[in-house]
């Protein structure tokens, strides 16, 4: 276990002024903390409203005492998706393994939490609505630091200071690129690019996925309950990531459709339904991987400092972590000692998070036939096992013990 000597008095401070980036999971968690510990804070975010739906996410590990602390672990539980069956397809449809979901994900049932991402954003936006100031249907243009604070002007046209920004918005941050530069050079691509979004549940699933694979291609419906409605998912291999389809919807679905053009299963059904998907979430698999997460007065956290890839399935728990102990650092310190003590307690954490999975090494999706014979057989050999422990990486920090302050 990594203890921290962050656990100490708090002594009131002047009401420190904090503009954040980003009001998806890493956002609101900082914006509660803070509030709590005497901030002013303020979340800017670019969509109209906190966004809804979403694919399902796991909270573990050490994840699990920050949404404790906060006082919405209760609500999460009852949100909590009861995934119980995760089946293996080959390319004729046929199965290859139907495994216990923990068995592959390194989860422990009863203890971690598997909810709708929009579940989340909610349960953390309603926790702090009422204390903090949200600008929907906004974002940063332009920051510039000084003595005295951080000078900002938003898309809308208003300036404002702030004694410090933190960007939490997300693996193409705005606020790492007018902090760091462009993003390419801190992007470790890991060789694989998915698209997600919702279709009609006429297979029949409940509380339960299913994928077929062929080398370098996955499909997966996964059936979050007994609903008519199911997340589709299709990842393929990549060999370069397509920055150009980023922010073009039309771009995503082409490239999408080209891939799995001649795909059998129910892939040509799940092509229409991308098509006229409302809610198409696209991105590549890649982890962001920086030399330092701060500047002055500005530090980045969540996804938008050190994504770790859906593949790890630690997303949204390296975020609510991070978001808690960049809190913790900055309570009774200034922006310079606090950041340091944030980057200093937190980054083994995250790199022990980052290195369950790397380039060319996601088990789940082998890229040549011989890998996938050889996934294939590990899974029938795991389908005759139990589920094995947690994986000692989610839970390898320990929450320094803080005091309320209101």
């Amino acid at each position: 276990m990594t203890r921290t000597d962050l656990s100490r008095d708090i002594r009131p401070a002047p009401r420190r002024k904090v503009l954040i980036s980003g009001a998806s999971i890493a956002g609101p968690t900082l914006a509660f903390w803070l509030n709590r510990y005497g901030f002013t804070v303020t979340v800017v975010e670019k969509a109209g409203t906190i966004r809804d739906g979403g694919y399902p996410i796991d909270v573990r590990g050490t994840a699990l005492e920050v949404v404790r602390r906060m006082g919405i672990l209760p609500r999460l539980r009852d949100a909590h998706i009861d995934l119980r069956r995760l089946t293996f397809l080959d390319e004729d449809g046929s199965e290859v393994a139907s495994l216990n979901p923990h068995t592959v994900t390194g989860g422990v049932a009863g203890q971690d939490i598997e909810v709708r991402r929009g579940d989340l954003t909610n349960t953390l936006y309603t926790a702090v609505r009422d204390d903090v100031e949200f600008l929907f249907n906004d974002s940063i243009d332009t920051l510039d630091q000084s003595g005295h604070g951080v000078d900002v002007t938003f898309r809308g046209g208003n300036s404002r200071t702030f004694d410090m920004v933190i960007g939490a918005d997300g693996l193409h941050s705005r606020t790492r690129e007018l902090l760091f530069g462009p993003e390419e050079q801190f992007h470790r691509y890991l060789g694989y690019c998915f698209a997600g979004f919702t279709m009609r549940n006429t297979f029949g699933l409940s509380h339960e996925t299913t994928m077929w694979n062929t080398p370098g291609r996955a499909a997966a419906l996964y059936a979050a309950g007994d609903n008519d409605e199911v997340h589709a998912f299709l990842n393929f291999a990549h060999p370069e990531p397509p920055f150009d389809a980023f922010r073009n919807p039309q771009a995503q679905r082409d490239l999408v459709a080209a891939v799995f053009a001649d795909a059998g299963w129910e892939v040509p059904g799940m092509l229409a339904a991308m098509r006229d998907a409302d809610d198409l979430f696209f991105d590549v698999v890649s982890q962001i991987r920086m030399p330092r997460w701060s500047s002055g007065r500005v530090a980045l956290l969540g996804d938008a400092a050190y994504a770790p890839s859906f593949l790890t399935g630690q997303g949204s728990s390296l975020a609510l972590v991070g978001a808690y102990m960049l809190a913790a650092s900055l309570a009774d310190q200034d922006h310079t000692t606090g950041f340091a003590a944030y980057e200093h307690h937190t980054r083994d954490f995250v790199t022990m998070n980052q290195k369950q999975v790397g380039k060319g090494d996601a088990t789940l999706f082998p890229t040549t036939a011989q890998a996938l014979d050889q996934r294939n057989d590990m899974l029938r050999k795991l389908s005759t096992m139990p589920a094995t422990e947690e994986r000692p990486a989610h839970s390898a920090l320990t929450l320094p013990e803080l005091m309320p302050m209101t």
